[in-house]
């Protein structure tokens, strides 16, 4: 299903809400400038992982909102500095209030870090061998899949690897926020990547 914006008009897909509030403009700017974009780079590609982990569960809006947080209290999604996080640390995330204060995803986050430091090849590499070919856009949200073969391999890597909370689903929802799937609905505004 597409929407026309309230305000400008313009096609996007069926989760962008169509009003003006606050979160209708936080999601709408996420979706038309963010959303399928291609992203490569380590540290933008950790981020997006955690982000992807701790949304489990949750309304993508929450994580959207809590970002900034979230960007400050993993220092900026640096390896290196979040993979020397200890006990004290975990303890003080805990109480953070800018964040998702959730133990295991917390600890999970920490873990990544330390296994994405121990890899042998370029993590943003690893990711994008799992992207498959292009295909046409979906015609509707309904043609949209929520686990393909590819992300059910790269779930199963990153796990063989040491990575945790970063399922099937996951790395779905992660291959289409990072322009690794195009998943904008044909009618979508947002220009399909050349």
């Amino acid at each position: 299903m597409s929407t026309p914006a309230a305000d400008d008009g313009r096609v996007r897909c069926g989760w962008v809400p169509t009003d003006s509030s606050p979160n209708g403009v936080l999601y709408r700017d996420y979706h038309d400038t963010e959303w399928g974009k291609q992203l490569r780079g380590t540290v933008p590609l950790f981020e997006r992982v955690s982000l992807e982990a701790f949304q489990s569960g949750l309304s993508w809006l929450t994580i959207l909102r809590k970002r900034d947080g979230f960007r400050h209290a993993f220092k900026g999604f640096d390896i290196e500095k979040v993979a020397r996080f200890t006990d004290r640390d975990i303890a003080a995330l805990m109480e953070d209030t800018a964040i998702v204060r959730n133990r295991a995803k917390i600890e999970a986050t920490i873990n990544n870090a330390r296994a994405i430091a121990d890899l042998d090849v370029d993590f943003s590499d690893l990711l994008w061998s799992f992207a498959p070919p292009r295909r046409s856009r979906p015609a509707a949200m309904s043609e949209v899949p929520a686990v393909t073969a590819e992300s059910t391999a790269m779930a199963k890597e990153l796990k063989r690897r040491g990575l945790r909370f970063v399922g099937p689903t996951t790395a779905y929802a992660l291959m289409q926020a990072t322009g690794m799937v195009d998943d904008h609905i044909a009618t979508c505004w947002v220009p399909a990547p050349a």
